[in-house]
């Protein structure tokens, strides 16, 4: 007999709008030292150059957003996620942006010998599999090619680990692997170093440590919270985000060091490639734990991260992701800029100001618009008939 207690299916965890907004900026911070060279050849060239470890962070808010679902169906007997439904809601968030994004890369910047295939590959989200994709404007979406990746895993992932009744040595056993998995994407990482194939490190399996820290974390939060798990020192620190914060901060320190390899794009060593990975991991680990709480029970020092003005940013932040590198191109265009030479803070500040206007437009004219009326349709058009179950089933 199940004795767990019921678990908010939705809940808003606030703050995960803020670290959105902080990857967003971590990621258009890191190519803009690139492009000025402020990241290879300044004293900031380290902090600048792991400010990459945007992408960790998004990776563990994807891990934790959307295993969830399925966590919290396994432990209440519901059914899970509908895969066509998850699939559609997918297709929504990301392609719109994404095939704007091309578009604009084809048309708005000047570059030569890019074939027709390169766009389309990047259009599908196939072009880390084969070389001779580097477009510019759009090198910064092998991580969302990547992502696609797991999205398309999870469900089969998910199935496996919520097979079985729910108890707590079963919630412990696979909330301990799932943790493990940044050992897995680390090795994974040494191993492409030195296999002479360099789009291995941008696949999938080098980077299932950092989805795995966000399902432990799901799972964690969701078991907790129907009483299936004890608390214990990952509850102190998620209730103690000055604390957790201040151990990311002091990780990133040690980071921005050449533990974690080149600031360049000098191949790393098999021990700088898996360092890097792991440490990445336990880095946005310790940057998203505090921000599990729900809406309910926020610290104090976490509620900025969830406040009108983060939450706008986090609401845009896909565009920013998305954009940012065109806009950035543009602007060189535009001051017929040579890339390395210099002027950090010129570049950085019309960069950040541009993409937020860019992002805005496309979120409220374009990404906004279509999810909705995606959605509305396609719950007409799955249930026409019956009112209450739809009802019901809105949230799916």
């Amino acid at each position: 007999m199940s004795t767990t207690r019921p678990v908010r299916s939705r809940p808003r965890f606030p703050a995960f709008d803020g670290l959105r907004a902080v990857g967003a900026l971590f990621v258009v911070t890191t190519h803009v030292g690139f492009h000025s060279g402020a990241s290879l050849n300044t004293e900031f060239r380290g902090l600048l150059s792991r400010m990459d470890s945007g992408v960790a962070i998004f990776f563990v808010l994807s891990g934790f957003l959307l295993f969830r679902p399925h966590v919290v169906a396994w432990l209440e007997g519901a059914r899970g996620p509908r895969l066509t439904t998850y699939l559609w809601h997918r297709a929504l968030r990301i392609l719109p942006a994404l095939w704007l994004a091309v578009l604009g890369s084809a048309l708005l910047l000047e570059q030569r010998d890019v074939p027709p295939a390169a766009y389309l590959r990047t259009a599908t989200l196939t072009q880390i599999y084969t070389g001779g994709n580097e477009a510019q404007g759009l090198t910064q979406m092998w991580s969302l090619a990547t992502e696609v990746a797991f999205y398309l895993l999870l469900p089969l992932t998910a199935l496996a680990l919520t097979s079985g009744r729910p108890t707590r040595k079963g919630v412990g056993i696979r909330v301990v692997g799932l943790f493990t998995t940044p050992l897995a994407g680390a090795a994974w990482m040494a191993f492409s170093s030195t296999a002479g194939h360099p789009l291995m490190a941008v696949w999938l399996p080098g980077f299932v440590g950092w989805f795995g820290v966000g399902m432990a974390l799901a799972l964690w939060q969701a078991a907790r919270e129907a009483g299936l798990l004890r608390g214990g020192r990952l509850d102190l620190l998620a209730g103690s985000p000055s604390t957790t914060w201040a151990l990311a901060a002091t990780l990133f320190l040690v980071l921005a060091s050449p533990v974690a390899g080149p600031y360049s794009l000098a191949p790393p060593t098999p021990f700088e490639a898996g360092s890097k990975s792991l440490l990445y991991a336990v880095f946005a680990l310790l940057v998203v734990l505090p921000a599990t709480a729900t809406a309910e029970s926020v610290p104090p020092l976490v509620r900025p991260l969830g406040g009108r003005v983060a939450r706008w940013l986090g609401d845009v932040s896909y565009g920013v992701f998305c954009y940012h590198l065109i806009v950035l191109g543009l602007l060189e265009q535009a001051m017929d800029y040579r890339i390395f030479s210099g002027g950090f803070l010129r570049l950085w500040v019309p960069t950040v100001v541009l993409t937020l206007v860019v992002a805005a437009a496309s979120h409220y004219l374009v990404e906004r618009p279509v999810m909705r009326r995606g959605r509305r349709t396609r719950r007409i058009r799955v249930s026409p008939q019956a009112t209450v179950a739809t009802a019901t089933n809105a949230s799916a």
